[in-house]
């Protein structure tokens, strides 16, 4: 049961993931990528990890896409749709993909050095889990901030009025 319900919620993530990119409507885009975060959500309550699952719903699905979802409808580009051309001209395209090989990169170089994860101190608790990532998984841990980083910079480019 629980295979069927990881593969179900990795493809409901890769689908969402897809749909966040490829929607022409940025109010649609960023319901899908609340969809991808709630199938992200069940893959940690899948691996037992019940702290990040609960910080995963309520910091980023619950405050920051709605917070996203509130400055498209503010600016009143909700139901303007947006070509694909125009959403990712080639230069663009071209250093986000090359931002995209230097992540993976980076991120396959730590994955690689990174040891097996080991807790330090008791599982679940939360000092634990913290001291655990600040000491042994920092980069992936600083990798993943950068990301988010770059996801907000996203939101708000999609969301920017062309100056008439």
């Amino acid at each position: 049961m629980e295979a069927v319900l990881f593969y179900a919620s990795s493809a409901v993530a890769i689908l969402g993931s897809l749909m966040v990119i490829l929607l022409s409507k940025p109010t649609r885009a960023l319901l899908s990528l609340i969809l991808a975060m709630t199938a992200i959500t069940v893959l940690y309550l899948l691996l037992n990890a019940h702290f990040v699952a609960i910080a995963q719903i309520i910091v980023y699905a619950g405050a920051v896409l709605v917070l996203f979802l509130f400055v498209i409808m503010l600016q009143g580009t909700a139901a303007v749709e947006i070509p694909l051309l125009k959403r990712f001209p080639p230069l663009t395209s071209a250093a986000g993909i090359l931002a995209v090989l230097i992540f993976l990169s980076l991120f396959i170089r730590a994955a690689v050095r990174s040891p097996e994860f080991k807790m330090i101190g008791a599982p679940g608790d939360v000092k634990s889990l913290g001291l655990t990532l600040f000491s042994g998984y920092l980069l992936p841990f600083q990798l993943t901030s950068i990301l988010l980083l770059l996801s907000v910079f996203a939101a708000v480019a999609l969301a920017k009025k062309e100056d008439a």
